[in-house]
């Protein structure tokens, strides 16, 4: 999983552990850790995000959290920097990274054909599912009764992007929240919603009359994006989620958000 307008809403300390929004002052260099050799010691890094995609990135109080924010902090903290979360339309993050506005781009984000060429992706961090969410009696029971159907997305997103190539605009809705369009879902506006799996749940779990079909959409995988040509950011990022996935800190880190069902 997106717009434009950055709202800067919340500084992450690199020190974000695994609690959730939490945060500590103080210098990211660990001993032993890369942080003392990287030249984003003491900075501050910028993330982009959309805080609309939960449990990836939303807002808790006035902090935006999630798997991303902690996945990002956690790689901040390697580098000995700073993070700072900028909160934009999903949309608007690769043209700010395009544009230097932001350091990276971290919003549930699959690497494409097309947005490789606009900017460079780390190695993946996660495996997500495209879910089909419909009413409860609906006659959509998979992915081929979408077929003439009006399907609701988030504007710039994956699912837009599998909706409009597979059947076509005329049969794809764009909302600018994923939220909206699961509204629009309820209210009889629109036969389906394609979106993330895990946010699928978090909109069900919190809407009534609406599931999620047993058969998913699409398979993906998330990672984060950095300016064409910027190495040194992104073999940082990439040494740092290594290092995540070696020691099982990721792992822990999406198990917070994502319970086994």
């Amino acid at each position: 999983m997106k717009k434009f307008g950055i709202l800067t809403a919340a500084v992450i300390s690199a020190f974000l552990l695994a609690a959730c929004g939490s945060s500590a002052a103080g210098s990211a260099k660990t001993e032993g850790s890369a942080a003392a050799q990287s030249s984003y010691a003491g900075k501050t890094l910028i993330m982009g995000t959309n805080a609309e995609f939960p449990p990836y990135e939303y807002h808790e109080g006035d902090s935006i959290v999630g798997i991303d924010a902690e996945i990002a902090a956690a790689i901040a903290e390697e580098l000995g920097a700073k993070l700072e979360i900028s909160d934009m339309a999903f949309d608007a993050v690769l043209p700010a990274v395009q544009a230097g506005k932001i350091d990276f781009g971290a919003a549930g984000m699959t690497v494409t054909e097309d947005r490789l060429k606009n900017v460079d992706f780390s190695d993946s961090y996660a495996t997500a599912v495209q879910a089909i969410i419909v009413p409860e009696d609906s006659v959509i029971t998979g992915p081929e009764d979408l077929e003439g159907k009006l399907i609701g997305v988030q504007q710039g997103t994956t699912g837009d992007i599998y909706i409009s190539d597979d059947l076509g605009d005329a049969n794809t809705q764009r909302f600018p929240k994923g939220s909206d369009a699961v509204q629009a879902l309820s209210a009889g506006k629109i036969d389906a919603v394609v979106i993330d799996s895990s946010t699928a749940k978090a909109f069900v779990e919190s809407s009534s009359g609406l599931k999620i079909l047993d058969t998913a959409y699409a398979d993906e995988e998330y990672a984060i994006c950095v300016k064409k040509g910027n190495t040194e950011l992104l073999n940082g990022i990439n040494s740092a989620i290594k290092k995540l996935k070696d020691s099982g800190r990721l792992d822990e880190i999406i198990a917070k958000y994502i319970k086994e069902q």
